[in-house]
């Protein structure tokens, strides 16, 4: 059976005036269904950009990222992106809530992108945040939740159509520890639960550490770390 996800020799460069910058240098990666993996490096060393590549928001310069054995990038623009909603959620380190709209409404959004009925993307929207611990928070608006509520319900929307991988970049990085510790443990608790793939790129050693493999993005490729 293919990998879920598998990056083949991936370059990603860019330029800058006449200068091209050279972020990935080949990187290759495999995840399996259902795995969970940290990846690590210090700022700067390319761990977004690799996100972005993987979760097909941002082409290779050269490379192939593969999902269930097919080039992503092989299919139409329309084909891309109505895959990419449907098969990958993204949790960034800001949560990125529409602030005029209550938590149900919010993590409704995907749903309806993906044309379900209002109501049923409502009831899966208010699954997915009982799921979180929010399900008395439904009608509450982003200004009337702490930073770790808003967080869930950021995590909640990523996953309320249920993709394949959920790809998180710094998902506590603007939060307290204990806050962020409460975040760590549902990251893991709903892979193990949802049986999702999962990416988290993070700075905070114990998270990494809690991942069944770890890795390092280091000179442009991906290595144990």
């Amino acid at each position: 059976m293919p990998a879920l996800v598998e990056a083949r020799g991936v370059h990603k460069s860019y330029w800058l005036g006449e200068k091209e910058i050279h972020v990935l240098r080949g990187a290759s990666f495999s995840l399996g269904a259902g795995e969970m993996v940290s990846l690590v490096g210090p700022s700067g060393v390319g761990k977004s950009t690799f996100l972005h590549v993987i979760g097909t928001l941002d082409p290779p310069t050269a490379g192939e990222v593969l999902f269930d054995g097919r080039d992503a990038f092989g299919m139409t623009e329309e084909e891309l992106a109505a895959f990419r909603n449907r098969s990958i959620g993204f949790v960034f380190q800001f949560h990125y809530l529409l602030p005029e709209f209550t938590a149900l409404q919010n993590t409704s959004m995907p749903g309806l992108i993906n044309r379900l009925s209002r109501e049923q993307a409502e009831a899966q929207a208010k699954e997915m945040l009982e799921v979180v611990g929010l399900g008395h928070r439904l009608d509450h608006k982003p200004g009337e939740l702490s930073g770790g509520e808003q967080q869930r319900v950021a995590l909640a929307r990523a996953l309320v159509l249920k993709p394949r991988l959920l790809l998180a970049d710094e998902p506590t990085g603007n939060l307290d520890e204990a806050t962020g510790e409460g975040i760590h443990q549902l990251l893991v608790e709903l892979n193990e639960r949802l049986g999702i793939g999962a990416i988290v790129v993070t700075h905070n050693p114990r998270l990494a550490e809690r991942m069944p493999r770890r890795l390092r993005l280091a000179e442009g490729l991906v290595v144990d770390a």
